[in-house]
């Protein structure tokens, strides 16, 4: 694997070791990290349209296969490790996420696809759906399986899970300041392995809507407010942590084929 440590997944060049900050490798070739965000947000954005609308279709076995499937689909155009699971730890503000090298991103994600195949979301109503949603984003959080864009890519397979049940999921009905604080308070207590749910079930609350036609095998359309509802975080290395209207499909430039601090989207 290329990206072993922190420092190579950024260009050496922009990369500042007293900050451990810098822009990730990218396969536009783009140095600038504002240039290389406005341009990922738009290729992801389109990518993230398709996945939601039926217009590319995955295998939906909610496993970690399923999960890579959806950072590679979203984000090919971006980086050259699309889809692959991360090669350092990481953290972001009071949070540290799975233990790469001890091999618990992968429980973390045996576990989402034990909670998500063990429930019978179509029999859920809208509180046991709220629970139940908020447990599973509660364990994929905390794998954060990917060095960029664990964000987009949780909240478009959290929408794949919600097609199993009566609910729509529209993200873009909490604020930024609201996610975040309940993702970071979701994570397990000093010690534990198992996360901490409770601060996502009124989020979920929110955010699940009644889905017009019941259970669907294909999502009804909430793609645009996921990605525009990925907000983004300055997420550091873990030895190093710092003290329903009618939608189109966003624009991408032609696809250019097919990088531990950063800013998380």
């Amino acid at each position: 694997m290329r990206y072993k440590t922190w420092e190579s997944y950024f260009y050496p060049e922009t990369y500042n070791p007293a900050t451990g900050q810098g822009t990730l490798r990218n396969l536009y070739g783009e140095r600038d990290a504002k240039a290389l965000a406005r341009m990922e947000y738009g290729d992801t954005s389109a990518r993230a349209y398709d996945l939601v609308h039926g217009q590319v279709r995955l295998p939906r076995t909610y496993d970690a296969a399923h999960i890579r499937a959806i950072h590679g689909y979203l984000f090919q155009d971006v980086y050259e490790w699309a889809g692959q699971y991360r090669g350092v730890n990481i953290s972001k503000n009071v949070s540290t996420f799975a233990d790469v090298h001890a091999g618990q991103v992968d429980r973390y994600l045996n576990d989402v696809h034990r909670l998500v195949t063990g429930t019978e979301w179509a029999s859920l109503d809208h509180e046991e759906f709220s629970r139940a949603s908020a447990e599973v984003f509660a364990y994929l959080n905390q794998a954060h399986p990917f060095r960029e864009g664990n964000g987009r890519t949780s909240k478009v397979f959290m929408e794949h899970v919600a097609e199993l049940s009566r609910f729509t999921l529209d993200f873009s009905r909490v604020s930024p300041e609201v996610w975040n604080q309940a993702s970071m308070l979701s994570g397990p207590d000093l010690g534990r392995y198992e996360p901490v749910p409770d601060s996502l079930v009124p989020v979920f609350r929110v955010i699940a809507q009644p889905r017009a036609t019941g259970p669907s095998n294909r999502s009804t359309g909430m793609g645009r407010s996921a990605v525009r509802a990925s907000y983004p975080q300055v997420t550091t290395e873990v030895t190093r942590r710092s003290s329903g209207a009618t939608q189109q499909r966003p624009s991408r430039r032609p696809c250019r084929g097919q990088g531990s601090r950063g800013v998380e989207r």
